[in-house]
C-alpha cells in the first residue's frame, strides 16, 4: 500500500472537505482518506495512481496537484 499526499485548492467549508474526501473514497484501488480543511492536504492510501486522483478531485470542481516535500 502507498501513501499520497496532494495539495487540493478551492476547498472552504466542510461541505467542501466531505465533498473531497467522498471523491476520494470512489476511485478504485483507495483503503483510506484524510481530507484537512485548514491545511488544504489529502492522503490517500491504497493503490490508485495519482492521476486518478487528481482527475477525480478535478471533477468535483477542486484544483489538486501531488504535494512536494
Amino acid at each position: 500500500m502507498t501513501k499520497i499526499e496532494l495539495d487540493v485548492t478551492g476547498m472552504t467549508c466542510g461541505h467542501c472537505q466531505t465533498a473531497v474526501t467522498n471523491t476520494l473514497k470512489s476511485v478504485p484501488g483507495v483503503d483510506d482518506v484524510q481530507v484537512n480543511l485548514q491545511t488544504g492536504k489529502a492522503v490517500v492510501q491504497g493503490a490508485a495512481q495519482p492521476e486518478q486522483l487528481i482527475a477525480a478531485v478535478q471533477e468535483e470542481g477542486y484544483g489538486a496537484r501531488l504535494s512536494t516535500p
